[in-house]
């Protein structure tokens, strides 16, 4: 997405999406992008030497993609601070290959709530939904009540609804790559709960996902994360136990339970313009 004079006094954002063999909706996540009315966006794609056809069709996109590289990687962490390293932007989002912005206002409304709350950073909501019909939600992931003091139980912000100023990753770091699953997790804790850095809640639906992220494939890679998240809260003082992190379960139910009570859910936001990615 290159730039001219006109945006130069825009407020740069950066996105960054990382992906390994991902063809099936790789161009759905780009597209949903390059869709957006916000006329500063730095697009960064680091892709980790996939050989499945997801690089063909990142080159498709030509200049369109300010940024991209294509080259092994030690994981998905790795592939997010090769991202991190070549934003230039004033404030920065990911967003995984597998998901895409609800609407095509979505930055420019992260840039106007930023300019008002005069804060570090920002989160909202998620949701998640049916990969063969994108408009079925089956979770409502809201991050409304989240407080740091729930860190303790493994609950944070909706990590893909994240935009962080970059002054913040310089100042306290990057994702840690000895974490494997929850390296969101320990970073979010760091720079909130320690950092005590300044944040804002946007009560909006900002990113859809399909199911299956890395952290909740089986029970095997839920273990890992729940020993990861104690890793970290033991590594920054804050206690906790594998029984208040399983009691969090229960909620990620209910949450799939509220679906079917739409009063109960926060309107999305759609416009015509998301039928073009969705």
């Amino acid at each position: 997405m290159p730039n001219n004079t006109k945006n130069k006094y825009l407020m740069k954002v950066s996105v960054i999406t990382v992906v390994r063999n991902n063809q099936a909706t790789i161009a759905h996540a780009i597209n949903s992008v390059l869709y957006q009315d916000y006329k500063n966006i730095e697009y960064i794609v680091i892709d980790g030497n996939s050989d499945d056809g997801t690089v063909e069709i990142i080159q498709s996109y030509g200049e369109q993609i300010s940024k991209v590289i294509s080259e092994p990687d030690n994981g998905i962490y790795d592939a997010m601070n090769k991202g991190l390293n070549l934003a230039t932007g004033d404030i920065i989002g990911l967003l995984n290959s597998d998901d895409f912005y609800n609407n095509n206002q979505v930055i420019s409304r992260i840039v106007q709530e930023f300019k008002s709350q005069k804060v570090d950073l920002l989160f909202g909501d998620i949701v998640f939904v049916n990969p063969h019909k994108l408009h079925q939600i089956i979770r409502y992931y809201s991050s409304a009540n989240f407080h740091p003091d729930r860190f303790s139980s493994g609950w944070m912000p909706a990590h893909p609804s994240c935009f962080l100023k970059r002054h913040i990753y310089e100042k306290y770091g990057y994702y840690r790559t000895d974490y494997q699953l929850a390296a969101d997790y320990e970073l979010l804790l760091r720079l909130i709960k320690v950092n005590k850095i300044s944040y804002s809640y946007l009560s909006q639906v900002l990113v859809k996902m399909r199911p299956g992220g890395a952290s909740n494939r089986n029970f095997r890679c839920r273990w890992i994360a729940n020993q990861e998240i104690i890793k970290a809260c033991t590594e920054h003082g804050v206690k906790t136990n594998i029984l208040k992190l399983l009691a969090r379960y229960p909620t990620k139910i209910f949450e799939k339970v509220l679906i079917y009570s739409p009063r109960k859910i926060p309107q999305i936001e759609v416009n015509q313009s998301h039928q073009l990615y969705a």
